[in-house]
């Protein structure tokens, strides 16, 4: 897994915060988001990715489809 090292993030101008635990440092990664057809016919490559940002004290997950900042 291809774990970047926890920090504070923002996604639409808001600060994240986990809403288990209440920690503010979360680690990322990208995801595909896979369909039956495309995996069916081997395009998962095709596929859209979704941003994941993993709270680093639970483990609780947000994923946002759209490309954050």
């Amino acid at each position: 897994m291809n774990k970047t090292p926890a920090d504070e993030h923002e996604v639409a101008g808001k600060k994240l915060l986990c809403p288990v635990c209440g920690h503010k440092h979360f680690w990322t990664r990208k995801t595909l988001m896979n369909t039956r057809g495309s995996t069916f016919f081997k395009f998962d490559w095709a596929n859209k990715q979704a941003d994941n940002y993993i709270c680093d004290n639970c483990g609780y997950v947000f994923w946002f489809l759209k490309q954050s900042g």
